[in-house]
């Protein structure tokens, strides 16, 4: 750990700095405060199995706090995959011998028992683990050594199989009083509610929806948000100062759907670029702020930046990224052992702040000329009457001169005629789809990605499906 995250953190910061008092959730109705939690998850630490690791599957985020904070305590590193499929969990305990699995009640439990192939324990009985007369009984935060693997994430599988990366302990808290530092929310005096509609299980949702309630002055939601009007209610219960952590995705279907929001203190959006269209849209909708955030799971959330101010960058207090002349970086990171190479591409802008060019991997070369995926995906989406899309790159492009990219549409209103005719506008011609799919949905995961496995089971059935050569 680099001297400076020692001294910022210290060599064991507690499990939350917040007072017993604070409100840390809501859940149905009621506020949860500190003191509870840490009862709570103190008995349900006493009940876990001997083990190395928890595959934390829990929907609710309160009880996945829970999971993540009995484990801890236990001295076991939390496993968070958004993808919970029989496939992922199998895999899952195949690669970590020993691992249990939490979930949220007993109706999950034989489901996730089978498909994980290893022993589930149920978080949402913590309550009633408590001793008689326990639950009034103050327990003090645990300290944690800050290079304690706390939890191990896992990339979305865009470029492939989906990675492990390890977090100390201490990287996560730098990283949460940063955020809190950066979206304020770090006095007790104005405390805020955090409504999300990203699993905790991702990095982006892990981080803002369970490490922002321990590390700053905010209270979680627990309830369902999987519904724009699920969102709207949740938002209405919610006490000021309210933030929607969300995706450009979810983002865009809330807008479509009209849902009348209450007043909010700010926008947080990540996983994907978000349009400054969009961000426009929602700004003058819902008279907020919306903010984005950069990050990698490899390295955390690094940087924000109001979307409709321009393209630039500014990395969050303690971060500090080394720019390559040919646009390659790497971010050191409070807590993080060695700095962490990125998968983008950067271009510095001279006073600290930064421009996210794309994808390393990501750019294409056709006819001399070069593109982003991203970037063409994101004109793409930006075509009227276009609800979702994305380019895609055939895996001999490199190779084969006659190769071209691909486009899947899912634009209800437009035929892929329509659709080659508005990008033939807007980008070079060798860029241009051939095919151009159109389908009902896009296979996204929770948050609003693409695997690489998604997408090469399209290829089938948009053989079948309406398409255009250009």
């Amino acid at each position: 750990m680099p001297p400076d995250a020692a001294g910022t953190i210290g060599a064991a910061p507690p499990l939350t700095p917040r007072r017993p008092e604070a409100v840390l959730f809501r859940r149905r109705g009621e506020a949860i405060t500190v003191g509870r939690f840490l009862a709570e998850a103190a008995a349900l630490a006493a009940r876990l199995p001997e083990a190395p690791c928890a595959i934390n599957l829990c929907a609710d985020r309160y009880l996945a706090l829970l999971g993540f904070a009995a484990a801890l305590m236990r001295g076991q590193t939390t496993l968070l995959s958004a993808d919970r499929s029989p496939r992922r969990l199998r895999e899952l305990a195949e690669r970590h011998p020993g691992a249990h699995a939490l979930v949220d009640d007993a109706a999950t439990l034989a489901q996730d028992a089978a498909a994980a192939a290893c022993p589930v324990v149920v978080t949402g009985c913590a309550e009633a683990l408590l001793p008689p007369g326990d639950a009034g009984r103050a327990v003090a935060a645990p300290r944690i050594p800050a290079e304690r693997i706390a939890a191990i994430a896992f990339t979305s599988g865009s470029t492939g199989e989906p990675a492990p990366h390890a977090k100390p302990w201490g990287a996560l808290v730098a990283g949460a009083r940063a955020a809190a530092a950066r979206f304020d929310l770090a006095d007790p005096a104005r405390p805020a509610s955090i409504v999300a509609s990203v699993p905790a299980q991702h990095m982006y949702g892990f981080e803002t929806t369970l490490l922002l309630p321990l590390h700053a002055e905010a209270a979680g939601h627990a309830g369902p948000t999987f519904y724009p009007s699920d969102l709207a209610e949740a938002l209405a219960e919610a006490p000021p100062r309210r933030l929607l952590v969300t995706t450009p995705l979810q983002l865009r279907a809330l807008l479509a759907s009209g849902a009348g929001l209450p007043a909010l203190e700010a926008v947080i959006s990540a996983t994907a670029p978000l349009a400054g269209e969009l961000a426009a849209e929602a700004e003058r909708a819902w008279r907020t702020r919306v903010l984005e955030i950069y990050g990698a799971t490899e390295a955390g959330s690094l940087a924000s930046r109001r979307t409709v101010e321009g393209p630039l960058w500014r990395p969050y207090d303690g971060v500090r990224l080394r720019i390559a002349a040919d646009g390659s970086a790497l971010a050191e990171v409070p807590g993080l052992p060695r700095p962490v190479p990125l998968a983008d591409e950067l271009a510095p802008a001279g006073d600290g702040r930064f421009r996210l060019l794309g994808r390393r991997a990501d750019v294409v070369k056709l006819a001399g000329k070069r593109a982003s995926l991203a970037g063409l995906t994101r004109i793409l989406n930006e075509i009227e009457g276009v609800r979702d899309g994305v380019f895609v790159a055939p895996e001999d492009l490199d190779r084969n001169p006659r190769a071209r990219l691909a486009a899947y549409v899912v634009a209800p209103d437009r035929s892929a005629r329509e659709i080659v005719a508005a990008l033939r506008e807007r980008i070079e011609p060798a860029f241009l789809p051939r095919p151009v799919v159109m389908l009902d949905a896009l296979p996204r995961d929770a948050v609003g990605k693409l695997s690489r496995r998604a997408l090469a089971a399209l290829r089938p059935a948009a053989a079948r499906r309406p398409r255009s050569d250009a």
